[in-house]
């Protein structure tokens, strides 16, 4: 937990003005009783007007103090908990960002998400409800003991008998809730993956009519957390009217007895009344501690999902030493390279061994499940190789930065994926800093620049969550321009030309040709029409190269390509 509770060491002058407001405020309400069991054993007694108003008046500026003390302490425990939130949640968020894959998939984007959103909301509350009540409350509580004990020792015994059995009740419901809040945040994760499913798979769902069939599923998940959530609060309803009961025989106990102390001369009125607010401060106290301990064991399944992001160390890291050079030319080379996916038996690549020159474009063929993403993944350093090595310009990628390595890469995805935001927002998320012309000229080579011309707005036209105003081919487009933007040494289109009509695919590979001339490209795809001008075509099968060179080179020696070739063109197409 040492990682969690670092995040509040920048807000340390904060918790200790916040505890010395606490305290200020708890040794205020200590005073009152005291002064009040004065007026009445002297200044009634007496009919002292005089006096009475005197302690009435000090009184009155211990009240004030003791407000004043309370509104500071709120204010100081209030910016506590936010500014712990805020680093919290910075801290589980930086954490995620250094995962690779791996780890991403281990724990799930769902839970991911409700661990930084709903997991730290809990820990922030407790934190703030800690540090004014489960603060105040001991103080209050030992305090308001040894004065009662001062006050009417004859009567102090109660307490030995009625503080461990309220703390008996505390404890048997805490430990029976804790396994239920682990529950429970286990199940918020599961309604959180289903949602998510659901929004972002809306159209398949459409497109199949099975909008019955995920209303089903969500309803599975929603009473799954509703009966785990309604059983908890039941547990928890229990301890209040069993504190709250205990509490009102604890207080007729007191007057029963006090009365009965006093008809016998052994205690005065005022300290009955001193001692009954000493008590109720104490049960008050209790009952704070009760309100804390209901939300605790729910912050505490929090506190240790939270806990396994912070302590779960990334494979991927960056050396303690990276190679850095300054003539990057990007030549890139894969030797006897074996790649297995986490807990696949067996392996996505075997063996692949190749060199892809800068000025030169190497296209990657082959069936679905070949390995072809797989090459590109490992180039990236998604994920390291379990076997063999991978060089750019003679440097084994896992001695570099991953910052420095990624800096050369310009990579489009199989799956465009854009951001909320302009046109001109999305293009240079590749390159921050580039200009206007940069941005149209990256456009102009993608062939985006027609389509974004024709929209009302142009580049300053706001694309929804996704990219889901713009067609697939659009979207596409937008991802090569970004790509293209960053003018990096190496590119990786990833089946990135397949929602392309064959027009604007030759247009855009024509234009993309001049660009790339001194750059390494590779590029996956799936269609013959988009590789066969290639200078290099390396064709997989079942994670193995099953031959390398140029297209009719392949065609006449490589049966695998032959197959995929005749598959996809005519004899007329073929000759």
């Amino acid at each position: 937990m040492k990682k969690i509770f670092s995040n509040l060491k920048p807000y340390r002058w904060y918790i200790l003005l916040s505890l010395l407001c606490i305290t200020g405020q708890a040794m205020s309400q200590l005073i009152l009783p005291t002064l009040l069991a004065d007026i009445v054993n002297t200044g009634i007694v007496k009919g002292d007007t005089g006096y009475i108003l005197s302690v009435g008046g000090k009184m009155l500026l211990v009240a004030l103090g003791s407000g004043a003390a309370a509104i500071a302490a709120s204010y100081f425990s209030s910016k506590s908990a936010m500014g712990f939130g805020k680093s919290l949640r910075e801290s589980v968020f930086k954490k995620v960002e250094s995962f690779s894959l791996h780890e991403f998939d281990s724990i799930g984007a769902a839970s991911l998400i409700t661990r930084t959103t709903n997991d730290v909301t809990q820990l922030q509350m407790v934190t703030m409800i800690f540090f004014r009540m489960v603060l105040m409350a001991p103080v209050m509580a030992v305090g308001s003991i040894i004065m009662a004990v001062v006050t009417a020792p004859s009567l102090s015994y109660i307490f030995a008998i009625v503080i461990p059995i309220i703390a008996a009740v505390i404890l048997t419901v805490s430990q029976l809730s804790l396994p239920l809040f682990r529950s429970m945040q286990a199940k918020i994760d599961t309604v959180n993956r289903v949602i998510r499913e659901n929004l972002t798979g809306v159209r398949v769902i459409r497109a199949f009519n099975r909008m019955h069939f995920e209303k089903k599923r969500f309803d599975t998940a929603n009473i799954d957390l509703t009966d785990v959530a309604v059983r908890v609060n039941r547990l928890m309803a229990v301890m209040m009217p069993l504190v709250t009961l205990i509490f009102n025989i604890t207080a007729v106990a007191i007057i029963w007895l006090g009365s009965l102390k006093i008809n016998a001369s052994l205690l005065e009125v005022g300290n009955l009344m001193a001692f009954i607010q000493y008590a109720m401060e104490i049960m008050f106290s209790t009952m704070m501690l009760s309100i804390v301990f209901v939300m605790i064991p729910r912050a505490a399944a929090s506190a240790e999902r939270i806990n396994e992001v912070l302590n779960m160390e990334p494979e991927i890291v960056d050396p303690e030493q990276s190679v850095n050079y300054e003539d990057k030319k990007g030549t890139i080379e894969f030797k006897d390279v074996s790649f297995n996916y986490p807990g696949a038996d067996e392996p996505a690549v075997s063996g692949i061994s190749f060199k892809a020159q800068p000025g030169s474009t190497t296209a990657i063929i082959g069936a679905t499940g070949a390995g072809k993403s797989t090459i590109l993944n490992l180039i990236m350093r998604f994920y390291d190789v379990t076997g063999g090595s991978i060089t750019i310009d003679g440097v084994d990628i896992r001695d570099m930065s991953q910052a420095d390595l990624r800096s050369m890469i310009g990579y489009v995805p199989q799956r465009s994926v854009l951001f909320t935001g302009t046109i001109t927002e999305n293009i240079k998320y590749g390159k921050d800093d580039a200009g206007d012309e940069e941005v149209r000229n990256a456009a102009e080579i993608a062939q985006a620049s027609e389509f974004i011309d024709g929209m009302k707005n142009g580049y300053d036209t706001v694309l929804s969550e996704g990219g889901l105003n713009v067609s697939g081919g659009q979207k596409q487009r937008l991802c090569i321009a970004r790509a293209i933007v960053r003018n990096p040494r190496i590119y990786l289109f990833d089946d990135s030309f397949s929602a392309l009509d064959f027009k604007t695919d030759a247009n855009l590979r024509i234009a993309l040709s001049r660009e790339t001339k001194n750059a390494t490209e590779i590029i996956v795809a799936q269609r013959v029409a988009t590789v066969m001008n290639a200078d290099q075509i390396i064709v997989l099968d079942d994670g193995r190269i099953a031959g390398i060179g140029r297209h009719k080179e392949l065609y006449q020696n490589c049966e695998t390509y032959r197959d995929i070739v005749l598959s996809q063109l005519s004899e007329e197409e073929i000759a």
